[in-house]
């Protein structure tokens, strides 16, 4: 599967790469450190991703401003993303449905429970009938 991470924070870029290595499939990750750069990627006419995985607090382009971009692109909006964050608020939860999340995970403080969220994230999105670009 391949994954476009959307992430600011080394640590978190870091605490999925460990989790991916021990998972048994693998997967292609492309890294993007804020919406721009994964703006950029995503037009840059190579492959699309099979699943976008965003943060939303970041710096220059927050993930709201990165969703409203993709949900509204003809191509990209189909694209499943999944909101990987530390926000519990409630108002950001409901903007981010209302544009076509495909779910909304909280960053849990624990590394084992990070990890467990991850691999059942990662085991559904690997059965789901994805949009092949």
């Amino acid at each position: 599967m391949d994954i476009l991470l959307i992430e600011d924070d080394i640590i978190e870029v870091m605490k999925l790469e460990r989790t991916l290595s021990k998972v048994q499939a693998k997967h292609n990750v492309v890294k993007a450190v804020n919406g721009e750069e994964a703006l950029k990627i995503l037009k840059s006419g190579h492959k699309l991703p099979d699943i976008i995985l965003l943060d939303l607090n970041m710096p220059m382009m927050s993930g709201i401003e990165f969703l409203e971009i993709v949900k509204d692109d003809n191509v990209l909006q189909y694209l499943p993303t999944i909101i990987l964050t530390t926000s519990e608020n409630r108002v950001d939860l409901l903007r981010c449905y209302q544009l076509g999340i495909a779910g909304y995970l909280i960053k849990p403080l624990k590394y084992e429970d990070y990890e467990s969220k991850i691999k059942k994230l990662l085991e559904y999105w690997s059965v789901n009938q994805l949009v092949k670009g």
